[in-house]
């Protein structure tokens, strides 16, 4: 539910066509009212058109079940759509899918990749999952020094998470030299 209104906020910076909008806007009433028949009717055939972020919401309406039958297949279908088209949450939930293998088949590289592009954004969620990734070497090279440029990203946008991340790796000495007092 926070990535949809997340992702409502992105709509604000897109300037769709008058009737995509009203489209949009219909849509996202009607899902914010529960009536996700209507958000879908509305939805689709902007999607189809090619709207990123109809295609976004879409997918999520199809992760959760929302009005259709959940499918993370055809969730994953969605977000790879808007997902291209650089919309910075298809992205961050096409890293989750890939990384868990609901949908698409199970893949770390390709996880990466996706979380890459969205901390590229300045998306703090995909700088913190991508900081693991680069700690932990899935589906990347194992390096502290990328984990933490990418654990600071995200602490300098105040995550707590990040910020005990970039703690921890100064107390471990892992990317960084050792320092208690930095860590602290």
């Amino acid at each position: 539910m926070i990535r949809f209104f997340r992702g409502a906020v992105l709509a604000l910076m897109f300037v769709p066509s008058a009737g995509a909008a009203q489209n949009l806007d219909a849509g996202t009433a009607a899902y914010s009212s529960g009536d996700f028949e209507t958000a879908i009717r509305e939805w689709t055939p902007l999607a189809e058109q090619g709207d990123a972020l109809a295609q976004f919401y879409l997918g999520s309406m199809y992760r959760d079940g929302k009005g259709v039958p959940q499918d993370d297949g055809e969730a994953a279908k969605w977000y790879l759509l808007a997902g291209e088209q650089g919309n910075v949450n298809a992205q961050i939930d096409l890293g989750l899918k890939y990384g868990a293998g609901k949908g698409v088949p199970q893949d770390d590289a390709e996880a990466a990749k996706w979380f890459r592009l969205a901390a590229e954004q300045g998306e703090v969620m995909a700088q913190l999952m991508l900081g693991f990734r680069f700690e932990q070497g899935r589906g990347v090279p194992q390096d502290g020094a990328e984990a933490m440029k990418w654990f600071r990203l995200a602490a300098e946008q105040d995550n707590a998470m990040a910020q005990k991340s970039v703690g921890s790796m100064y107390r471990d000495g892992i990317g960084v030299p050792q320092d208690d007092t930095e860590a602290v």
